[in-house]
């Protein structure tokens, strides 16, 4: 079988530089990609604040909001907690969400990040897949100490066998953590596979630095995608990442 994957940091619903309100966009251009799980970084649960100040913000947490009737099945982990409300990552399923857990990795007191792990069903014949949702920090230190969290974890709580997909917003401007993960996962990701070459995806408006990534284990990538057509300055300050699977057929 098939399925597909996208990943995007939606920026709390803003547009590029925080000049404009783009949940509404946001949610029809990504309903336009279709993607089978969607991994979304800096998802806003809850702000009075823009509640208060945006007439037309919507009035369901925006991982709720974007599912709409495309994803049925929703995981959502608060990482930042402030006054007026909380974001955090969450991981939107057309597969039923069979366990999820949202992990606390924040490196200080200064960046609150997570780590969502969710297992899905594919189907009846088809073997449970891990999902890690991630948002590294913006400091090398404190990214390193959030990837070791991240290997141990999966060490710990996925079989060996169990495909599996980690995705997100790397902030991985030197490629260290792709070195440490391909080499002690045995992961492989998804842009290196098919184009030999990881995506450029931040700035939005003129992509430099290779941030947001899609890896894989257990899994045949079959396309990978870069979604820059969000106009430009009109949306996130990341573009979209999108790859397609097949499960392998395991041999009798």
């Amino acid at each position: 079988m098939q399925f597909s994957v996208a990943t995007y940091n939606i920026h709390k619903g803003f547009s590029h530089l925080t000049r404009r309100m783009v949940i509404h966009e946001l949610k029809e251009r990504l309903h336009g990609l279709s993607a089978d799980l969607l991994f979304l970084q800096e998802v806003q649960g809850v702000n009075q604040r823009h509640a208060g100040r945006y007439h037309d913000w919507p009035l369901k947490p925006q991982h709720e909001f974007i599912a709409d009737t495309m994803w049925h099945e929703v995981a959502y982990g608060r990482n930042a907690v402030y006054r007026h409300g909380h974001h955090g990552n969450a991981v939107l399923s057309r597969f039923p969400i069979v366990a999820q857990e949202n992990a606390d990795i924040s490196a200080h007191a200064f960046e609150s990040r997570g780590l969502l792990h969710c297992e899905v069903k594919l189907g009846d014949r088809a073997p449970v897949l891990h999902c890690l949702n991630v948002h590294l920090g913006l400091f090398e230190r404190g990214r390193r100490w959030q990837i070791r969290a991240l290997v141990d974890r999966i060490n710990q709580t996925v079989p060996r066998d169990a495909p599996m997909v980690i995705a997100g917003d790397f902030n991985d401007w030197r490629r260290k953590a792709d070195r440490t993960l391909t080499e002690l996962l045995g992961v492989y990701e998804v842009f290196d596979e098919v184009k030999g070459r990881l995506a450029r995806t931040f700035p939005s408006v003129l992509p430099v630095f290779r941030l947001d990534r899609i890896y894989a284990r257990g899994l045949t990538v079959v396309d990978a995608r870069v979604h820059y057509a969000f106009p430009g300055g009109r949306m996130s300050d990341h573009a979209a990442l999108a790859a397609t699977f097949e499960v392998p057929r395991k041999r009798k």
